[in-house]
C-alpha cells in the first residue's frame, strides 16, 4: 500500500511553518527569519518515502490585509486550505491563542492536526487532535509524520504525485532569489524587511561557473541606503552568505552581483507584484 497526498501547513505568522516544513523534507525549502510574515507565497516541500509521498504546502502567515501584496499572501492561504487532504495548524508554543486565533482553528476544514511549536509553554490551551513538536531538537517530528501519513489517501500501487527526485516544486533560481531575501531579512532593521524582494536579472551557467545578477528591491531612497550600508558592507554580507548557499546548492562556483532598485509603493502595485513572481 502507498499513502500520498497533500497537506497545508498554517498559522500565524513566526508560528515555525518553515522551520517544521525544512525539518520534515530533510532540505531547505523556505527561508527562515525572526521577522513576521517571510513567506509569501506557497512552497510545496515533498517528503519522499518507499510507501509514501507527503506534499508540504508551506503558507503564508495568517494576518490581515494592509496592501495588495498581503491580500495576494492571504487568498495563497486560502487557496491551499481548501485543496488538500489535511490541514496542519501551527500554534506557537510560547503564548496563549487569543480567542480569534482559537476562533480560526475551530473554522478550520476537517480533517486537521494542531502542532504546538516551540514547546516552552506547557500551560497552554488543548485542541482536538494536537501534538508538541520540536523542530530544533526533532522532538515528536517522527509521531507528526505518521499522524500526518494516517490521514493521507492510500492506493494499492506506487503513486508518486511529484518525481521522486524531488523535494520541492520551486526553480533553482526562486531558492536562491529567497535565500538572498533572508540575509537581507536577517541583516537589517525591522521597519526595511516587509519593503525589500528579490528578483534575479541574470542567470548563465557554464560547465563549472554560474553567473547570477539579482536585484534587491526596497520601497525608498533611504531603505536602499541601509541595504548597501556603509562602504557598502551589508550588501557584501548578504551577497557573501546567500552565494555560499548557491555553490552549495548548485556544487559549483558562483559569481553573485547585487543591486539595489528602488520602486515606490512596489506592494501596492499587482503588476510589479506579478514580475517578481509572486503569485495572486
Amino acid at each position: 500500500m502507498f499513502k500520498a497526498g497533500y497537506v497545508a501547513i498554517v498559522g500565524l505568522p513566526n508560528a515555525g511553518k518553515s522551520s517544521l516544513v525544512n525539518t520534515l523534507v530533510g532540505e531547505k525549502v523556505a527561508i527562515i527569519s525572526s521577522k513576521p510574515q517571510t513567506t509569501r507565497e506557497n512552497i510545496i516541500g515533498i517528503v519522499n518515502g518507499e510507501d509514501y509521498q507527503i506534499i508540504l504546502v508551506d503558507t503564508p502567515g495568517v494576518h490581515h490585509s494592509k496592501n495588495a501584496l498581503d491580500k495576494v499572501m492571504m487568498k495563497n492561504v486560502r487557496s491551499a486550505v481548501s485543496g488538500v487532504d489535511l490541514v496542519v495548524y501551527l500554534l506557537d508554543g510560547t503564548k496563549q491563542p487569543d480567542q480569534e486565533e482559537i476562533e480560526y482553528i475551530d473554522h478550520l476544514p476537517e480533517p486537521k492536526i494542531v502542532v504546538k511549536t516551540k514547546i516552552d509553554l506547557k500551560e497552554q490551551k488543548n485542541f482536538k487532535n494536537d501534538i508538541e513538536v520540536s523542530s530544533r531538537t526533532g522532538e515528536n517530528i517522527d509521531k507528526l509524520k505518521a499522524m500526518i501519513l494516517s490521514y493521507l489517501p492510500t492506493y494499492e500501487q506506487e503513486h508518486y504525485i511529484y518525481d521522486k527526485d524531488f523535494y520541492t516544486d520551486k526553480s533553482i533560481k526562486f531558492l536562491i532569489a529567497e535565500e538572498i531575501r533572508e540575509k537581507a531579512l536577517n541583516l537589517l532593521r525591522a521597519e526595511v524587511p516587509h519593503g525589500i524582494a528579490v528578483e534575479i536579472i541574470r542567470f548563465y551557467e557554464e560547465e563549472k561557473v554560474v553567473y547570477i545578477d539579482a536585484d534587491i528591491v526596497c520601497e525608498n531612497e533611504r531603505h536602499k541606503g541601509m541595504i548597501i550600508g556603509k562602504g557598502g558592507q551589508t550588501l557584501k554580507k548578504i551577497g557573501s552568505e546567500a552565494r555560499n548557499f548557491a555553490e552549495h546548492l548548485l556544487d559549483k562556483k558562483v559569481m553573485l552581483k547585487l543591486f539595489v532598485k528602488v520602486e515606490k509603493n512596489w506592494r501596492d502595485n499587482p503588476n510589479k507584484i506579478k514580475s517578481l513572481g509572486l503569485n495572486g
